[in-house]
């Protein structure tokens, strides 16, 4: 995807995170294209901001109610979110947008993807570790696990605070900071990540380390039920990817993987020249 591409913030006025991250960003110009009646304003030279009235998982088709020149032009629709999860632990994560799997609980269909952007999503969760001790919580990737559906390239990227009655204003800043500025590094080199936990710690740390930059990431969890059929929309829906790469050896041999490319290994993507600090361990869920 080209690094010029325009992305949109979609902030849900329904949700706690992103209804705070968007009280910082004040309210910027006006453009004069309009959603549903809500002004689309420009936050950045790349960065567009739109505001809705419904939840980000329901939000269905987005991508329809855009103006032409914004779905011509592939703008990638980017979420500040709530992260929630059975464990309930404090994070900071980035994720795709569908189902793997046989339901659909929270938003989109099962079994089918929205494009990933894969480039975008590894900037955004490197600025996030790099700055992680700021909030006292790891930055992670997220492996593919809900909705909503939507044609044009999407992610989330989350705030997850446990126990807290709201988001913490540290963890609200970072990402009110980081979120206008996004880049697309034509370096990195897109893949499929197959395996590992939920909150893929391997390619968390190889997005870091390295030029790898993942679109859909297909969990240990996941390759239970996944078929040959749902890995291949999974590798479509990486547009750009070369390959995939494997948490383990086991992930790599699941015969749902067979021709979808070559298994790139870890080492293969130069090493970045700059890097933050470690990512703290998360184990999956």
């Amino acid at each position: 995807m080209n690094a010029d591409v325009p992305y949109l913030l979609v902030v849900s006025e329904l949700d706690p995170v992103a209804r705070r991250v968007a009280e910082r960003w004040g309210v910027p110009e006006a453009t004069e294209d309009r959603v549903d009646g809500a002004p689309i304003r420009r936050l950045s030279a790349r960065a567009l901001l739109l505001k809705r009235v419904v939840r980000h998982v329901t939000d269905e088709h987005l991508d329809r109610l855009l103006p032409e020149h914004l779905r011509r032009a592939g703008t990638t629709l980017v979420f500040p979110s709530i992260h929630r999860s059975e464990r309930n632990v404090p994070c900071l994560t980035v994720h795709p947008l569908g189902n793997p799997g046989a339901s659909a609980d929270v938003g989109g269909r099962a079994g089918q993807f929205t494009p990933a952007d894969a480039r975008l999503m590894a900037d955004a969760l490197r600025r996030l570790s790099e700055r992680s001790r700021e909030v006292s919580v790891p930055a992670t990737y997220e492996a593919t696990h809900h909705g909503p559906e939507l044609g044009l390239p999407a992610l989330f990227v989350e705030i997850g605070y446990g126990e807290l009655e709201a988001p913490p204003p540290e963890a609200v800043g970072l990402l009110a900071n980081i979120l206008p500025h996004l880049e697309r590094a034509a370096e990195d080199r897109v893949v499929l990540g197959v395996g590992g936990g939920h909150y893929a710690p391997h390619f968390t740390d190889l997005a870091r380390r390295r030029r790898w930059a993942f679109g859909h990431i297909l969990s240990r969890h996941a390759l239970e039920v996944v078929d040959a059929p749902t890995a291949l929309r999974a590798y479509v829906a990486t547009p750009g990817a070369e390959g995939f790469v494997a948490a383990r050896a086991e992930d790599a041999a699941h015969p749902a993987l067979a021709g979808l490319g070559p298994r790139r290994r870890d080492a293969e993507a130069p090493v970045r020249a700059r890097e933050g600090p470690a990512t703290p361990g998360a184990s999956g869920t």
